[in-house]
């Protein structure tokens, strides 16, 4: 027989970029293997995109590795240090307390993408904790970045769910599971403040050089590049939390660990989609103080961008006060790029084709007419699309609490529409396109966890298919469009850690 007929030709096959970097960035750590590893879920699509072969990695060996208890030879395995601004209080060192980089792999656009394994045991980093993650925080991750990513709103995406055969203590026992992860980057703000704390400004600068590398190529030859990656996180960062405002979204722990340098949705621990529109909403368990409520994302959005400020200012230039001056002008920038993409948003919500002097007024309107009647955020937009002609108003009326509330508003956005050159039609058009009629919601999220626990996988496929094309009608599930009803609301989400 051949060397080439006894070779194991591996599933994955890895490049260690973020390795390559100053030894004081990450600590090198080979995930801990677990009992009984069992594929729960594969994203097979992902997985095609990423050009992996689906059927390969659900083989025994493919999960050997989505698991952590085979280190493919071309892996380097690492947990990234970082440091941040919990709840903005300072932490000096955090890092991957529960999660190991296995290494970055081309797609089939020839785009790089980091491999994690979250739940893979512990690292230098884990303080207390065990390493490990249950089932329930994973199947919410998986569920939810997928979610987002089906809602067309940049994210961090979930290739695989393991079942481990042991058990976490989180609240009670629970099962655990590692979720394989996969984004442009790992990298976050809390990343450039771990090396500003420690005072290592040739770590920064090595940083800084290796996202504009990766993520950022067209600075390359910029004037002032560091510059010029600022004020590119800080555009990305604005049209992304204008996404999530747009669809209901909140974060939960918008800490500057948890701020991703390309401008992609990181962490899904405490996160969820409101259900009635109120914009003080918070459901993350340690929130206490509602930092990060529904309305308090943009401005934290800007104040997480300050401290990445912060930590590029000594490569600004060696006069510190233009600087900061300079990175001062970077960061005004903000408010106006936010708000172009939330104000332009909410125009197509509610099927505006043309920008006119009071269409942000209307648009507020109907958000304070929601709040005061209790309306479900994503059903009152996805039924205003049918009401454009009048026959589907009932649909929406039936959403407030005070029907007229919604009879005077539409009075008013009738006339709006008038004045747009646009057809019934292609106006409804656009607004489903703008209007999902699915979003993961907090109960339908329990209840697959909950069936999921006890065996049943068939609600976590189900929920999976309509929050994956959630512009679609799915008649057969249509379920899964309904707010909870009163027994089933859920107030309160939790980290997980």
């Amino acid at each position: 027989m051949s060397v080439a007929d006894t070779t194991t030709v591996e599933p994955l096959t890895f490049e260690d970029r973020y390795g390559a970097l100053p030894e004081a960035l990450y600590a090198r750590v080979a995930p801990t293997p677990v009992a009984q590893p069992r594929l729960i879920r594969l994203n097979r699509a992902l997985a095609t995109e990423l050009g992996l072969d689906p059927d390969t990695l659900a083989a025994p060996a493919g999960v050997e590795i989505l698991a952590g208890n085979h280190v493919p030879a071309s892996a380097n395995p690492l947990a990234m240090a970082y440091a941040g601004h919990q709840f903005g209080n300072w932490v000096p060192l955090l890092g991957d307390g529960r999660a190991v980089l296995l290494g970055d792999i081309a797609d089939r656009r020839g785009h790089r993408r980091d491999i994690q394994l979250k739940g893979a045991g512990r690292t230098l980093f884990s303080r207390m904790g065990d390493g490990r993650a249950a089932l329930g925080p994973v199947i919410r991750e998986y569920v939810v970045s997928e979610g987002m990513a089906g809602l067309g709103i940049p994210t961090t995406r979930a290739l695989a769910m393991v079942e481990t055969g042991e058990s976490v203590r989180r609240q009670r026992p629970e099962p655990g599971a590692v979720l394989t992860r996969v984004a442009a980057s790992h990298v976050r703000v809390g990343t450039f403040q771990y090396c500003l704390g420690r005072g290592d400004h040739d770590s920064i600068r090595a940083l800084a050089d290796h996202v504009i590398a990766h993520h950022y190529p067209e600075l390359k030859d910029a004037e002032r590049p560091y510059l010029g990656l600022l004020e590119a996180v800080t555009h990305r960062t604005a049209d992304l939390v204008a996404q999530w405002l747009l669809v209901g979204f909140i974060h939960g722990v918008m800490n500057t660990d948890n701020v991703s340098i390309a401008g992609e949705t990181l962490d899904y621990g405490p996160c969820a989609f409101m259900d009635h529109y109120h914009p003080g909403t918070v459901f993350s368990s340690i929130d206490a103080q509602g930092r990060y409520a529904y309305d308090q994302q943009a401005h934290i959005g800007q104040w997480n961008l300050a401290r990445l400020a912060e930590c590029l200012l000594p490569l600004l230039g060696d006069d510190q006060e233009q600087a900061v001056a300079d990175a001062t002008e970077v960061l005004d920038g903000y408010v106006a790029r936010f708000e172009a993409a939330h104000h332009d948003g909410l125009a197509a919500k509610i099927g505006l084709n043309e920008r006119r002097d009071g269409d942000l007024d209307l648009a507020n309107d109907l958000l304070r007419r929601m709040d005061d009647n209790d309306a479900d955020f994503t059903l009152t937009f996805r039924r205003l699309a049918d009401a454009v002609d009048g026959s589907g108003e009932a649909g929406v009326r039936a959403l407030f609490r005070d029907p007229a509330a919604f009879d005077s508003w539409a009075t008013q956005w009738r006339e709006r529409l008038a004045a747009d050159d646009l057809s019934d039609d292609t106006r409804r058009t656009a607004m489903r396109t703008v209007n999902p009629a699915y979003i993961p919601r907090n109960h339908r999220i329990q209840q697959v966890i909950d069936a999921a626990e006890a065996g049943d996988l068939q609600p976590l496929d189900e929920l999976l298919t309509v929050v994956a094309r959630p512009f679609e009608d799915h008649p057969e599930l249509a379920r899964y469009a309904a707010p909870p009803a009163p027994e089933e609301v859920v107030r309160r989400t939790f980290c997980g850690t």
